[in-house]
C-alpha cells in the first residue's frame, strides 16, 4: 500500500511487518500437525544458546529420503505406482509388510509448490549427489524465486494468487 519512501508512515510499516509475522504464524500452524518436519529451527541448548541452527525443510525432506538407515519416514508418504507397490501397500495394514521407501527408485522427483531458488535446487543436487550417487533428481516447481520475488510474495495481498509479476 505505499508506492514510496516519501509515502511510508509508521502505520503503513507496521501493518506490513505484522502481515508478514501473521503470514509466518500461518505457515507454523499449518505444520504443527507434522511429527519429523514441524520445525526448521534447531534452538540448541540451555548451556550453548550458540548451537541454535536453522534447517530449510526442503533439506530435511532430501536428507530423509537419503537416510542409509532407512526407517520409515513419518510424514513422507509413498505413492503407489504399480500393482505390486499397491498389494504391498495393502497387506502392509493386515501383517507386517515393509512399505517402499521413497529413497528406493533411482529417479527423485520433487515438486515445490510456490517457488523454488536457484540455491535450493543446487543444495538438493549437491545433497542427493553425497547421500545417494547414482540417482537421478529432478526438481520442478511452480516459479523460480528471486530474492526479489521472494520478498514481493510476503508482501503480496493474497498469498494463494499473488499479483507479483514473477
Amino acid at each position: 500500500g505505499c508506492d514510496s519512501s516519501l509515502n511510508l508512515s509508521s502505520q503503513k510499516a507496521t501493518d506490513a511487518v505484522d502481515g508478514i509475522f501473521r503470514s509466518l504464524r500461518d505457515i507454523a500452524r499449518v505444520r504443527m500437525h507434522m511429527k519429523q518436519f514441524n520445525s526448521i529451527h534447531n534452538p540448541g541448548s540451555n548451556t550453548h544458546q550458540a548451537s541454535a541452527s536453522y534447517k530449510p525443510l526442503l533439506k530435511q525432506v532430501v536428507e530423509e529420503i537419503c537416510n542409509p538407515d532407512r526407517p520409515d519416514p513419518v510424514d513422507i508418504e509413498h505413492m503407489s505406482s504399480g500393482l505390486t507397490d499397491l498389494l504391498k501397500t495393502g497387506f502392509s495394514m493386515f501383517m507386517k509388510v515393509n512399505r517402499p521407501h521413497p529413497g528406493d527408485h533411482p529417479l527423485l522427483i520433487i515438486f515445490m509448490v510456490g517457488g523454488v531458488s536457484v540455491s535450493e535446487v543446487k543444495m538438493v543436487k549437491d545433497l542427493v549427489a553425497t547421500r545417494k550417487p547414482g540417482t537421478q533428481v529432478i526438481v520442478l516447481s511452480s516459479v523460480l524465486l528471486t530474492p526479489h520475488s521472494a520478498v514481493e510474495l510476503l508482501f503480496a495481498p493474497d498469498r494463494l494468487q499473488p499479483d507479483a509479476d514473477i
